[in-house]
């Protein structure tokens, strides 16, 4: 199909293809690249993405999204050297796999709502020849982030809490069993019944339908936020000053927007 023949999207689609080709082949930073030494900053672009999406800043959003396209272009250009895979294998078995998954759209199977498109989803995945639910969760996802993955998994194939009422008893049974690891001053013990309790709000999170990971690093911006306010502000090195003293200038922080 001729240049003329494609749409824009696909036409821009191509010229970013037609430039990695040109890349690969004519600089020398973008021909000593490798999927290994791509990796940490594909990392990078996917947090510097995530920062854009919380500050809600839709040209920084648009920017990064382009980033992360070059980079899964990059992939597939180094894959197809190497004789591995392509963008169009990569692009079909996307597609592919998106039919198989969704049969309530591309077959006959009937659902009510999304909680029965998950769970089709996660057991498709299981007839696909995973082993485990559990399978799909990236070791390197974010402590945060992997509790609700994992949360998430588990409940599509029926183990959750029946409510959220319950779920606030498991977070209130669990910090009385910290305090009692607490006063044997077993560090270990400690330390684990802390992450049970983490465990256990990520999972009250789930079912108020908040984003444990996205509000906590709201409330470290907005900490980082306030105690900027209070260096910038302070009549004398913080060191210098007393608890009283610099709680006095957190007030005033905490009644400027960020």
């Amino acid at each position: 199909m001729s240049d003329n023949l494609l749409s824009p999207k696909l036409l821009a689609f191509q010229r970013l293809l037609n430039i990695m080709d040109e890349l690969r082949e004519q600089c020398p930073w973008d021909r000593k690249q490798t999927i290994e030494s791509l990796r940490p900053m594909t990392i990078e672009e996917t947090h510097e993405l995530a920062d854009a999406i919380l500050e809600g800043n839709m040209d920084e959003l648009k920017g990064e999204l382009g980033d992360l396209f070059l980079h899964l272009v990059f992939y597939c250009k180094i894959g197809e050297e190497k004789a591995l895979f392509d963008v169009q294998s990569v692009l079909d078995q996307v597609c592919e796999k998106l039919i198989r998954r969704h049969p309530h759209i591309y077959g006959d199977v009937q659902v009510r709502d999304e909680g029965d498109v998950k769970r089709n989803w996660e057991q498709i995945k299981l007839q696909e020849g995973r082993k485990s639910v559990l399978q799909g969760v990236p070791k390197s996802l974010p402590a945060v982030t992997k509790a609700v993955r994992i949360q998430e998994k588990v409940a599509q194939v029926g183990f959750d809490w029946p409510d959220k009422a319950q779920v606030w008893a498991k977070v209130q049974e669990e910090i009385g069993e910290f305090r009692a690891a607490e006063a044997t001053g077993n560090p270990e013990e400690m330390a684990d019944e802390f992450g049970d309790i983490l465990f256990a709000l990520v999972n009250y999170a789930r079912f108020s339908g908040i984003d444990p990971e996205a509000a906590l690093e709201r409330t470290n911006r907005k900490f980082m936020h306030r105690f900027r306010y209070i260096e910038d502000n302070a009549p004398k090195p913080l060191t210098d000053m007393t608890l009283a003293e610099m709680d006095l200038l957190w007030e005033r922080a905490k009644q400027r927007k960020p």
